[in-house]
């Protein structure tokens, strides 16, 4: 069995007389993308800073890339990239001087750094933006280049804390691409995000972190099964077969205007087949029918009651 990638027990992070991390425990599968949502303040960017070295938890255990973030740091940060909240690019070097000295400083030897820096500059459409200074590139080109420059060294696990905050739905996309083709090739993301569709697109398993504490987790697909609101919708051809369907479907809201039959349900493919099963049942036909669920919106407020943008400490 493959050795998960980042493994947390008992995290606890404290901050004077406020907890922080109340004992969450983590495990994101090695290849795979693991989104962690909260609202500000619910200890997000604390939990990446323990998993990447750069704060010390009071208790419980880390290991990333099969080493322990408190005796095997160097060897942990050697596995790993961080692209932060806001890019950590230079303004006044270009774009091939940011990523020729993030090359050095990973001590590539003198005759692999050109071919890494070229090559990332080809992955990444910066080619002709490469000998212009970074105070000239736009914010997606900025975000851009600062993931460029967390490739150098091909780290196994890289950490994205909100990478697409402020750009605009182009780049926001062009930057999805990229996790995209990075989580094709084996590598792990840790991602955190204001925007749940961005999750919602991205992400293999998703936490939601509240106060401190994990709320929930599983697929995005299993948490918005766990917010009420699920349906099935048929239309059906005429009054006559709705007609028949209400009957059939007790508990269904029905739309005359539209011919439609709203049936609460989990949208789980047991919970359909036993709606169509009843429905032929009687040989009523439906037109068409279709699954609505909550998005990860709905989920986000079913858990923590708050929206994602709310301004709490920390």
């Amino acid at each position: 069995m493959t050795s998960p990638a980042i493994a947390a027990t008992g995290l606890r992070k404290a901050f004077k007389d406020k907890t922080v991390l109340d004992g969450i425990d983590l495990e994101v599968a090695a290849g795979s993308v693991f989104s962690l949502l909260g609202p500000n303040g619910a200890g997000k960017t604390t939990t990446v800073n323990v998993l990447t070295t750069l704060l010390r938890a009071d208790a419980g255990s880390v290991r990333v890339a099969g080493h322990d973030v408190a005796t095997e740091t160097a060897a942990v940060r050697k596995a790993i990239g961080v692209t932060g909240q806001f890019a950590a690019v230079d303004d006044l070097l270009t774009g091939r001087e940011n990523l020729r000295l993030m090359a050095e400083l990973k001590r590539l030897a003198p005759g692999e750094r050109d071919a890494v820096v070229d090559g990332l500059l080809e992955r990444f459409d910066l080619v002709e933006a490469a000998p212009k200074l970074v105070s000239t590139y736009s914010g997606g080109m900025r975000r851009k280049l600062d993931l460029a420059m967390t490739l150098v060294g091909a780290p196994q696990i890289i950490f994205l804390d909100e990478p697409t905050t402020g750009l605009d739905p182009r780049s926001r996309r062009t930057m999805w691409e990229i996790v995209r083709e990075l989580v094709a090739g084996g590598t792990t993301i840790f991602l955190t995000t204001q925007y749940l569709d961005e999750a919602d697109q991205l992400a293999d398993r998703v936490a939601v972190l509240d106060h401190g504490r994990l709320v929930a987790e599983g697929t995005p697909a299993e948490l918005k099964r766990q917010v009420p609101g699920s349906h099935v919708r048929f239309r059906f051809a005429g009054p006559e077969g709705l007609d028949a369907a209400a009957r059939v479907l007790t508990g269904a809201t029905r739309d005359d205007e539209n011919l439609t039959l709203r049936v609460p349900s989990d949208g789980g493919t047991r919970s359909v087949r036993t709606l169509l099963d009843a429905l032929d049942e009687y040989s009523i036909d439906a037109e068409e029918f279709s699954v609505h669920t909550p998005d990860l919106d709905d989920v986000f407020l079913a858990l923590t009651g708050r929206p994602t943008t709310e301004e709490t400490a920390r």
